[in-house]
């Protein structure tokens, strides 16, 4: 997905789609990064917590519960 600048006040912004646990379509914001590159970052960790791999060892299992949690 790609990041957006908001030229009024100079920040970036991730409009990210994903299909959740149910099977809906959604759309998410997230506003305020001052870089492009953080937008970035914050988009593929989005992605990769919302996709659908079963092929994930216990480690990597665990740290993202570990995310959920908090």
């Amino acid at each position: 997905m790609p990041v957006f600048k908001n030229e009024s006040n100079g920040t970036w912004y991730v409009m990210a789609r994903y299909v959740n646990w149910k099977g809906e379509r959604k759309q998410k914001c997230k506003r305020g990064f001052a870089t492009k590159r953080e937008a970035q970052e914050w988009e593929r960790k989005f992605q990769l917590q919302n996709s659908a791999d079963l092929d994930m060892d216990f480690e990597a299992f665990t740290e993202l519960y570990a995310n959920d949690v908090k």
